[in-house]
């Protein structure tokens, strides 16, 4: 298989041309709406706070943020919201592509686990938080809800946005409360989370899946099947400086991930008028392949939690899942990489 190392920009900014096609304009403007979408509500925020007269709603809206439970109850997805032509725009940027190997049940459960989480698992988002890729058509009666960190629910007007896709908290509260409230209604974790990210190299495949059992116990104690989800482009969309175990980056990163709950790798990309330097995505296809469901057993009589057989054995055909979707695809959506699947703790 062919190497692609990891490019870097060069001392020349390669500026994009003038006569550019305007739908390739608006779908940078789908992807500026959501890669900016946390620094435009907060900045707005925070310009209302410059009026006296507002504070007491803006009083009121942060007291109610604190007390709210709807990010625990499946958020206040807006299906209009979800399925403006916008967010086709913005899987069309990429491309995101939606491929599946199955059909689903609709009067059953699922938990979907996203593979890898790269920078900011756009693919995730395209797939689950919006109709960009068509996922009511390919999966009708399954309702998606993309789960995120709890702090990500504290930032005003952020949270809005957030709800407004379907997503939710990521608490095990808010994942057993989803799965209960009908048939079809379902969960996508990001399984790897801020670990893998620190993996996100173009053309690398490496899973921090090994010690993630957490998803797995869900998956038995609520009878909800597993559906392992590749997305073969999500770590190629940015460039990366590579972060060593062992070196100083690593450590800050680690520290970080300690501290706020998450981690940021240092990445670069492109800009809206050049090619290489900025923090846009650059324009490479994410195929986001779904895999077979997985049929967890059930608890016997009595039994309360799941044994570790019972969880490692889940586990075994999860992972061989994953593989058979990395082997069967690999050579169509992967030709440039300069790894195979691999799985970290």
């Amino acid at each position: 298989m062919a190497a692609t190392p990891t490019t870097h920009p060069p001392n020349k900014v390669q500026w994009a041309p003038l006569k550019i096609p305007i739908e390739r304009r608006i779908q940078m403007v789908a992807v500026l709406v959501w890669t900016t979408s946390i620094v435009v509500t907060i900045g707005f925020f925070l310009y209302l706070t410059r009026y006296k007269f507002l504070w007491p709603i803006l009083l009121a809206y942060l007291t109610f943020i604190f007390v709210d439970k709807t990010p625990e109850k499946g958020g206040r997805r807006i299906e209009a919201f979800r399925q403006m032509r916008l967010w086709n725009y913005f899987a069309d940027y990429f491309p995101v592509k939606l491929v599946k190997e199955a059909d689903l049940d609709p009067s059953k459960n699922y938990i979907f686990g996203y593979h890898p989480h790269g920078i900011i698992s756009m693919g995730a988002f395209a797939n689950f938080a919006t109709e960009g890729t068509g996922f009511s058509k390919n999966f009708p009666g399954i309702v998606p809800h993309l789960l995120t960190l709890t702090t990500n629910f504290q930032l005003p007007f952020y949270r809005d946005f957030l709800l407004s896709c379907g997503l939710a908290n990521v608490s095990r509260k808010s994942c057993e409360y989803i799965l209960q409230s009908g048939p079809g209604k379902s969960i996508t974790i990001v399984v790897g989370g801020a670990s893998e990210s620190l993996h996100a190299r173009p053309g690398v495949h490496e899973l921090v899946l090994k010690r993630r059992l957490g998803f797995i116990r869900l998956a038995i104690k609520q009878q909800a099947q597993l559906v392992p989800v590749y997305a073969f482009g999500e770590n190629d969309i940015y460039d990366v400086v590579e972060s060593r175990e062992g070196s100083k980056l690593h450590y800050y990163q680690k520290k970080m991930q300690t501290i706020l709950g998450f981690t940021l790798p240092l990445f670069h990309a492109r800009g809206i008028f050049n090619y290489n330097v900025g923090i846009f995505p650059f324009r490479r296809p994410i195929t986001t392949v779904f895999g077979k469901p997985i049929v967890v057993p059930g608890l016997e009589e009595g039994q309360i939690e799941p044994t570790r057989d019972q969880l490692l054995a889940v586990q075994k055909l999860y992972i061989e899942e994953l593989q058979a979707i990395f082997e069967k695809y690999k050579d169509q959506y992967a030709p440039n990489r300069i790894s195979d699947l691999a799985f970290m703790d």
